[in-house]
């Protein structure tokens, strides 16, 4: 009994070590910002509409839900296929949604990193854009 306990113990440990190295990068909002400036990234806003309309975004953020990416990925699907040769660099609003999509593109054999939060984005002091509210739907 004892024996099992220890190999089920050392097993969950190997498990919680190759988790935390399969974790995409961070990258800071100013590298960023760089790398999409010269083309040679994308960044994409992983939060949802509502949050869009709220707070704004990054000026050259491409918007794309995570839900989408955890769904049936209707706007997500082009997009990867669109952008298969670029660094994708995600953020959300605090940092972890954008660090759970940046990992599983990477796992996906894309080069991704998460940016953080959308605080992070605007502390660096980098531009933001407003963006109209969702449609509201028809009530029943």
């Amino acid at each position: 009994m004892v024996p099992r306990l220890f190999a089920l113990l050392g097993f969950v440990s190997v498990l919680h070590c190759t988790a935390g190295a399969a974790e995409a990068p961070r990258i800071a909002p100013a590298d960023a910002a760089k790398l999409v400036a010269d083309g040679k990234a994308v960044l994409v806003d992983v939060r949802e509409p509502a949050e869009w309309a709220d707070t704004g975004v990054a000026e050259p953020a491409v918007l794309l839900a995570m839900s989408d990416f955890d769904g049936a990925q209707k706007d997500w699907k082009p997009f990867l296929e669109q952008n298969r040769d670029k660094q994708i660099l995600v953020y959300c609003r605090s940092g972890r949604r954008s660090g759970h999509v940046a990992t599983a593109l990477a796992a996906k054999g894309f080069q991704a990193a998460n940016v953080g939060g959308f605080k992070d984005w605007t502390a660096a002091g980098l531009p933001v854009r407003k963006v109209s509210a969702p449609p509201v739907p028809p009530a029943t």
